[in-house]
């Protein structure tokens, strides 16, 4: 996707206690970071600060507007000596809506037969009512529709959603069974940056897969 020579600075929130006590957050919208989110979300913003080295233009700051993804936020932009308060939110950036399942335990989930896609780590089935990654990539392509990329971006999402933005902005193809793009998921803690369809590494989190 062009981006007009913009960076697209992508990552999903810190771990929260949902994510520490392994349960699916959805679109659960407060749901607060753990010690260990808070220091993903500030080494976040120490690799972002130096990949920057000094640059003093324009950035963009756009979350969810969940709880989780504006506190990663504040920490990120606190290292980079940027003002949260200039940040914008979007509901097209939120979770994937798991429906009814949004709350469980994954090991309750799990002893009801197989949830999880072992090689891809995505969703195999999901309630009625609940998105699939082809709603999700849709709100997206929508959200992207209206961007007019006249700056460098830092981005919070979420681990099913940056998946799949990530996957429309590097112009992936839909992954087979599942009707969308979704890129390689990456640990908690790591934060991408895109730019013209191209994307790098800017810091890798050591933290756990996708779980919201």
């Amino acid at each position: 996707m062009n981006s007009n020579g913009k960076r697209l600075f992508v990552a999903r929130h810190g771990e929260t206690v949902f994510n520490a006590a392994g349960r699916l957050q959805g679109t659960h919208a407060h749901t607060p970071l753990t010690s260990a989110g808070f220091r993903q979300a500030e080494t976040m913003g120490a690799g972002l600060g130096a990949y920057l080295d000094g640059f003093d233009g324009v950035l963009d700051l756009v979350a969810s507007d969940t709880g989780r993804a504006l506190q990663t936020l504040a920490l990120v932009t606190e290292r980079i000596g940027r003002d949260w308060h200039d940040a914008r939110t979007d509901e097209r950036l939120n979770e994937i809506d798991v429906g009814s399942w949004g709350g469980l335990y994954y090991r309750d989930l799990l002893a009801q037969g197989p949830v999880i896609h072992g090689a891809h780590r995505l969703f195999q089935r999901l309630p009625d009512g609940a998105e699939s990654y082809g709603d999700v990539a849709r709100r997206l392509r929508s959200w992207i529709d209206d961007q007019q990329f006249a700056h460098d971006m830092i981005l919070i999402s979420h681990g099913m959603t940056s998946r799949v933005l990530r996957g429309l902005l590097c112009d992936l193809p839909d992954l087979d069974g599942f009707g969308a793009p979704v890129a390689k998921g990456l640990p908690q803690g790591s934060m991408v940056m895109i730019c013209d369809g191209v994307e790098e590494m800017v810091v890798l989190g050591a933290g756990e897969g996708e779980k919201g």
